[in-house]
């Protein structure tokens, strides 16, 4: 049985051998500053990405005219609005695509405003978006609002995941936590114009408060991030009952869905929401062409059917549920080696996990951007179990590489 290597006489392989040895021995040294300097370098490449080469999506069309819509009260003269202002925002092709499929959905939407304003009540209830939407568009373009709010979402999310991680003593990994990030699409939520990195954001950030027991900005954080995109009520409200279950002090989170759920209750009415099933058979069965009145009778084989299409294109087109099951098998692995989260954490990890499950059991949609803003936060309360898994791997090598290292035969 080898004690030790053999010695190569070979000066090629004995100056790879040390060179190597010195890059190691150097990350090892500088992990933390390269790793968090490789994540921001990350970060702001995707900001500069979101301005320069946005995603001209139709959702734009419907955001800039609930944003607007008190200073053009006449239906066709808030379609005109949106439309014009999305024309001189966009290039000519990326308009044509916008406008016309042939004959299909967007085709008519673009000759018919009456229709098209029957589905801005879909639209109404991101209130916080179209808010900050308007106020901006008072001093700049609407279209470029719209990638001013999505690129410091990105540098407001990119930060926060930073203080977390430092926070935990993990700035090592934020190599990692970049990787998990390309694979949970998040260029993709950047480039699009709709609040949906906003309102990642803004939870990330009051889940980060939740974590270091800052309860008043939690509350606030949350609360923001559901007026930013509603259906966050599903996991405050998972996120509330576990830790009244578990007898978990968290008031912050405890207020945060309290007041979500008075407005969840106010703003549909006032924002004219078709409804939970109307909406989902726009969404998840076939696109109607006009919401006012639309009210089909709930059918169970309808919204199976619609969860099924849903779940197979979730799995083959999109990367929420392996990112998901990527963050299980974290948890699994550090709590198998010893190094299980907190009983604070915890609670907040099973959150999460029931929360993606519950968002596309209530309302099955595929795409990744619904899901996105429970796909970060596993990865960054496991960076502190990681750490601890590292720290304990290199203490058991040290007396190893000693033994090796020796001069015994």
């Amino acid at each position: 049985m080898l004690t030790k290597s053999p010695v190569s006489t070979n000066l090629l392989d004995r100056v790879t051998e040390a060179g190597l040895a010195w890059g190691e021995g150097t990350y090892a040294r500088l992990a933390a500053p390269v790793g968090a300097a490789a994540f921001a370098l990350y970060i702001v490449l995707i900001a500069v990405t979101t301005w320069f080469i946005p995603d001209a999506n139709w959702d734009m069309l419907p955001y800039l005219a609930i944003a607007e819509e008190g200073s053009y009260p006449d239906v066709q003269a808030l379609h005109d609005y949106a439309y014009g202002t999305v024309r001189d925002g966009v290039s000519a092709g990326e308009y044509k695509t916008l406008t016309d499929d042939s004959g299909g959905f967007r085709s008519h939407m673009a000759g018919n405003a009456t229709d098209f304003h029957s589905l801005l009540g879909m639209y109404r209830i991101k209130f916080l978006y179209a808010e900050i939407l308007s106020t901006m568009s008072s001093v700049m373009s609407p279209v470029e609002a719209m990638r001013v709010i999505s690129v410091l979402s990105v540098l407001l999310f990119g930060a926060i995941a930073l203080l977390w991680l430092r926070s935990e003593g993990a700035l090592a990994l934020a190599p990692v936590a970049g990787a998990v990030l390309i694979m949970a699409e998040f260029g993709d939520a950047a480039r699009a114009n709709t609040p949906d990195l906003l309102c990642s954001a803004l939870f990330l950030g009051g889940l980060f408060a939740y974590v270091r027991r800052r309860e008043v900005a939690t509350a606030i954080l949350l609360f923001l991030a559901f007026m930013a995109r509603p259906d966050n009520i599903v996991f405050l409200a998972i996120f509330a009952a576990l830790l009244v279950a578990f007898r978990q002090k968290g008031w912050g989170a405890l207020t945060g869905f309290a007041a979500s759920l008075v407005a969840y209750f106010a703003i549909p009415h006032w924002a004219q929401h078709p409804g939970w099933w109307p909406h989902l058979w726009f969404s998840s069965v076939e696109q109607h062409y006009n919401m006012d009145g639309f009210d089909p009778p709930f059918s169970a084989v309808v919204y199976l059917r619609a969860l099924a299409a849903s779940l197979v294109r979730a799995v083959s087109l999109n990367s929420w549920v392996g990112v998901s099951v990527l963050a299980l098998a974290g948890w699994y692995a550090t709590s198998r080696a010893g190094f299980k989260l907190d009983r604070r954490a915890g609670i907040l990890f099973a959150a999460l996990v029931l929360g993606a499950l519950a968002t596309f059991t209530v309302f099955p949609i595929h795409d990744t951007r619904i899901y996105f803003p429970y796909l970060i936060p596993p990865f960054l309360l496991l960076a502190g179990p990681f750490m601890a898994l590292w720290a304990s791997i290199e203490r058991r090598r040290a007396p190893v590489l000693h033994v090796v290292s020796g001069d015994e035969p």
